[in-house]
């Protein structure tokens, strides 16, 4: 369905650019923004503008944090244990180990995978920052590394390249347990998850 309004195209157009976001989607929010208030589409429109102006990378864990917060409260914490740093791919990921109340280290976000298939090397990646945060003074205490990557073929490669990176410089590598999630029956499992759940198995 096309708009007569050129106005309300271009928004559906630039909605439908987001990801998770189809074009009927789209549509109904192009139509909700419109039956909102002026004043409440112009706090959103300032919300996307503070987000681009306001918004950078920690530079300590590459996290997102604002540009007068830097490092981030989660690096500058001096609650943190500060033995121990969990690497993730992206700060949602980030996001979902705070949200279980239980990690209590430090983070390091990768901003990516190594994927060959689609040109991302090493070097476009924030490996290089981590390396140098390791031989950094201020983290002389890490004793340990855990990678909390995304259990794709591309998290797997990550995993494995950061293992041979990190191993010499003295540093314990360690990777979180994958198994089978609550709620799931074995029948309908797959063979990989199964067999990496009996690999991690646990004393009761």
């Amino acid at each position: 369905m096309r708009y007569t309004s050129a106005a309300i195209e271009s928004l559906v157009d630039e909605l439908a650019k987001l990801p998770g976001i189809g074009r009927k989607t789209a549509q109904r929010l192009a139509m909700h923004i419109l039956q909102e208030p002026r004043d409440e589409a112009e706090k959103l429109a300032q919300a996307l503008v503070d987000v681009k102006d306001k918004v950078v990378r920690c530079s300590v864990c590459q996290n997102v944090t604002d540009r007068d917060t830097d490092p981030c409260t989660v690096c500058s914490s001096r609650m943190r244990d500060r033995s121990v740093i969990c690497v993730v791919e992206s700060p949602v990921d980030m996001l979902a180990f705070e949200k279980t109340g239980y990690y209590k280290g430090l983070y390091h976000v990768l901003h990516g995978v190594i994927s060959p298939l689609d040109g991302i090397g090493p070097d476009d990646i924030k490996i290089r920052e981590l390396l140098v945060r390791l031989g950094d003074l201020e983290h002389k205490d890490v004793r340990e590394i855990v990678l909390a990557l995304n259990p794709t073929v591309e998290g797997e490669t990550t995993a494995l390249y950061l293992g041979r990176l990190l191993k010499p410089l003295g540093i314990s590598v360690t990777r979180i347990a994958r198994g089978i999630p609550v709620g799931a029956e074995l029948e309908f499992v797959d063979e990989a998850t199964l067999s990496r759940a009996l690999e991690g198995r646990s004393a009761i």
